[in-house]
């Protein structure tokens, strides 16, 4: 499996290999899901909570989702916008 950075900053795939977006792991990698929030990073805040597996944190995501845009998200919903979904791959390349 990925690691918790790579996971949530990964743009794509190359076969069975993860694409990551360098800068941002190297800028944003260490902060936790409601910094990356705060911040105003959605897609990796919503990887990082699918990652970790805390509903706490799914929900703060899909709680700040559903205010700015003045209506209710739900996971579903959250999972179709940003794309993502655990998958068992063990590489990843950085760009």
């Amino acid at each position: 499996m990925l690691s918790r950075e790579d996971f949530i900053f990964t743009i794509g795939f190359d076969g069975p290999v993860a694409v990551v977006d360098k800068q941002a792991k190297k800028k944003f990698g260490r902060l936790s899901t409601r910094e990356l929030v705060d911040k105003g990073l959605f897609r990796p805040a919503y990887s990082s909570a699918v990652y970790s597996g805390n509903k706490e944190e799914i929900e703060l995501v899909a709680e700040t989702c559903s205010r700015l845009q003045d209506r209710q998200v739900d996971v579903a919903a959250l999972d179709r916008l940003f794309g993502v979904s655990l998958v068992d791959v063990k590489r990843s390349i950085l760009i």
